[in-house]
């Protein structure tokens, strides 16, 4: 089975995970923009329309973008 690329926020080593056939899940209706999948403890982020490399995050880095994304943190209106 093929391991899909991934990428860690600021260059950390990604662990070797197998998203090939990861439950992928659009934040819109449809096919969206962004698209989660959680895989093995770790969340995997990418690109809908081109699925691409995916960028990993641990719970952790996880849970702080989305209480970042929550509080406006990531707003550039």
């Amino acid at each position: 089975m093929a391991k899909s690329t991934t990428e860690r926020p600021a260059g950390d080593i990604a662990p070797d995970l197998d998203l090939a056939n990861a439950a992928w899940q659009s934040g819109s209706q449809g096919v969206g923009d962004v698209q989660v999948a959680f895989v093995e403890g770790f969340i995997a982020m990418r690109n809908g329309r081109n699925p691409g490399p995916a960028v990993v995050f641990s719970p952790a880095e996880w849970r702080a973008f989305v209480i970042g994304a929550r509080e406006g943190e990531f707003d550039l209106t």
